[in-house]
């Protein structure tokens, strides 16, 4: 496959030109920014009840532009809901259907704290404001829009895409396990394309360093570990104190450093990072790609919280909680224990090793919620291609490098239900402006207007006649 990169970036490196200015005026310029505008007015945050609203406003759209009623299916879920939204090909390909992902919620906003008001789209010069700006309702809205520029210019793909749009993904992923797995007959598909990570990276200066797939996610699973005892007065301390047994185990976790693992894909992630960023850091990035058996290199991208987690599998305490008075010894002592476990790692082989790690029984470990557990979804030549005719219409020098995520997504739900899933956003900014979950959110206008054509180009390229 490095041989199709290697020729694609040739070719395009000889034949490259500049793209268009943008037309801002045009109909399906206006069209998106009135569905992001609209969108980020709806406060899709947990508890609120708002996502169905977000829903059914997005299946009137579709409705609008000529998408039968019968082809737009409202899954509503307690307090939340999801939406699947089927374009219909003439299925000349016959291959099955392109899943399209983005998730509709948002993670909640405090208008207090806030420079501007979280739940409506806001402006200046370079930034559009708003919670979801960027996670994930420009995704949304991109895929939204293109499918109602697609219908209305008449296109007719030779395979069915279907968009699922899932309700909580920020939080308990209910909807997202519903289309993954419950939902198979109006979310089968040969793989997905997911709007909620990947894009690309620019330096500060606004020169494209890469644009990253997402083909990984790691296994995000939770722990709790707690010591019980029976007490007493703190006037009469004992040895057996529970805060410090669980201090001595979680003491022994931090020490230690689960092995390196690495793939193909992340191998090739470290050393075309390497050769674009150089210097020492980039130097221990081709050495590990070369040899990941170099301990000195493993043992520098491990200082670097950016790039350690995609080296090893990863355990940290987050949280703590322990005794009930000042004046008497604890009882109890429970902490939270993170991990996110590198593909193909398992759960008990992770509980396991913890539990042999802290060397103490009296520390009871319990794994909390549901982990998903997903594979690596390996690159493909057709899917490769369309995105660099996407990218390259913007930016024609740049690479496209897999890699995996510490964080998740919808996508690991689908890809651990046998849907390969890659994420390709049509984002390109400066990772240091990434403020998605935190304060003031914000997209740059230009990142907004120069990838009107992301989606266009990737689906005409992998679905067109």
């Amino acid at each position: 496959m490095m041989k199709l990169y290697r020729a694609l970036l040739l070719s395009l490196l000889i034949c490259s030109t500049t793209s268009a200015e943008v037309d801002k005026d045009s109909e399906h310029a206006k069209k998106t920014l009135e569905i992001y505008e609209k969108v980020i007015s709806i406060t899709t945050v947990k508890g609120r009840g708002k996502v169905p609203e977000m829903a059914q406003y997005l299946a009137s759209e579709f409705e609008k532009a000529g998408f039968p009623k019968e082809d737009i299916h409202i899954l509503e879920q307690d307090k939340t809901a999801a939406l699947v939204v089927r374009y219909k090909g003439d299925g000349s390909s016959g291959n099955e259907p392109i899943l399209l992902l983005g998730h509709m919620d948002v993670v909640e906003a405090l208008a207090k704290d806030w420079e501007r008001p979280p739940f409506k789209l806001t402006q200046d010069e370079h930034y559009f404001y708003g919670r979801g700006t960027i996670d994930n309702k420009l995704g949304v809205t991109m895929l939204s829009s293109t499918f109602i520029r697609l219908k209305k210019e008449g296109f007719v793909p030779n395979r069915d895409l279907v968009i699922a749009f899932s309700g909580d993904e920020e939080t308990d992923m209910f909807t997202t396990k519903m289309l993954a797995h419950l939902s198979s007959g109006l979310t089968k598909a040969e793989y997905a394309l997911n709007s909620d990570a990947g894009g690309g990276d620019l330096s500060i200066d606004g020169k494209a360093i890469a644009y990253l797939v997402q083909a990984a996610e790691k296994t995000y699973v939770t722990f709790e570990l707690t010591v019980t005892n029976k007490g007493g007065h703190s006037s009469r301390p004992r040895v057996d104190n529970a805060i410090y047994e669980l201090m001595d185990g979680l003491k022994k976790i931090q020490g230690y450093q689960f092995p390196i693992r690495s793939t193909v894909m992340t191998r090739n992630f470290f050393r075309v990072s390497g050769q674009k960023l150089g210097g020492e850091l980039g130097e221990a990035m081709i050495r590990f790609a070369n040899n990941p058996k170099d301990k000195k290199a493993a043992a520098r991208l491990a200082t670097e919280s950016s790039y350690v987690g995609t080296t090893r599998t990863t355990c940290v305490t987050t949280m703590m909680h322990a005794g009930h008075a000042e004046n008497a010894l604890p009882q109890s002592a429970t902490a939270t224990l993170n991990c996110r476990l590198f593909p193909g790692v398992t759960v008990g082989s992770v509980k396991a090793s913890l539990v042999k790690i802290v060397e103490n029984s009296a520390i009871k470990f319990v794994t909390l919620g549901d982990p998903i557990e997903s594979p690596i979804s390996e690159l493909r030549d057709d899917v490769v291609k369309a995105i660099y005719k996407a990218v390259n219409t913007r930016y024609p020098d740049v690479d496209i490098i897999g890699y995996m995520a510490s964080g998740g997504t919808d996508g690991m739900h689908f890809r651990s239900a046998g849907i390969p899933t890659w994420a390709v956003s049509s984002v390109f900014m400066n990772p240091d402006e990434m403020f998605a979950h935190g304060l003031n959110e914000r997209l740059p206008i230009k990142a907004f207007y120069d990838g009107l054509d992301h989606w266009t180009i990737i689906l005409k390229e992998l679905a067109g006649q």
